[in-house]
C-alpha cells in the first residue's frame, strides 16, 4: 500500500457498521469505505448543500420540514451536476484499490452512496437551517 492510501485509511478511520461472513461485496464496501468517507466529509457536504441552495436562489429556508426533506432528495436525485460534485467528494478519498473495486459495480455503489448521503442530510435538516 502506498503512502497516499495508508494516509487516507488512517484519516477516515475504521469500518462503520457490522461486517459478517455472509455480507455482500457491496455491503462490505459500504461499511468499510463509504460510511467512513461520508462521516469524514459531513461538514463539507453540509456546506456544499447550503451553497447549492443559495446559488439556486430557492426558498428552501421558508419551506416546511417535509418540503425541505423533499428538496434535499430532489436536489441530489435530479441535479446531475450537483450529484456528480458530491460523488467526486467521496471518490477523491478512495484508495486506488477501492477505486478499482468501485469501478466493478459503480452503478449500485453510486445508488448506495447517494441514498446514504440523502439520509445524512435529511437527518441534519435542522443543522442546515441553523447554518444558513
Amino acid at each position: 500500500m502506498n503512502n497516499r492510501d495508508s494516509s487516507l485509511i488512517a484519516l477516515r478511520g475504521g469500518a462503520i457498521g457490522a461486517i459478517y461472513p455472509q455480507s455482500s461485496h457491496d455491503e462490505i464496501f459500504q461499511n468499510q469505505t463509504l460510511r467512513p468517507i461520508l462521516k469524514l466529509q459531513n461538514d463539507l457536504f453540509i456546506e456544499a448543500f447550503l451553497n447549492y441552495v443559495n446559488k439556486q436562489k430557492s426558498s428552501f429556508f421558508q419551506l416546511s420540514t417535509e418540503k425541505k426533506l423533499q428538496y434535499i432528495e430532489n436536489a441530489i436525485q435530479k441535479d446531475i451536476k450537483f450529484r456528480n460534485a458530491l460523488k467526486g467528494m467521496v471518490l477523491a478519498l478512495f484508495t486506488v484499490e477501492e477505486f478499482r473495486d468501485y469501478t466493478l459495480n459503480s452503478s449500485n455503489l453510486n445508488k448506495r452512496m447517494m441514498n446514504m448521503l440523502i439520509e445524512r442530510l435529511k437527518d441534519q435538516v435542522q443543522l442546515l437551517v441553523n447554518n444558513k
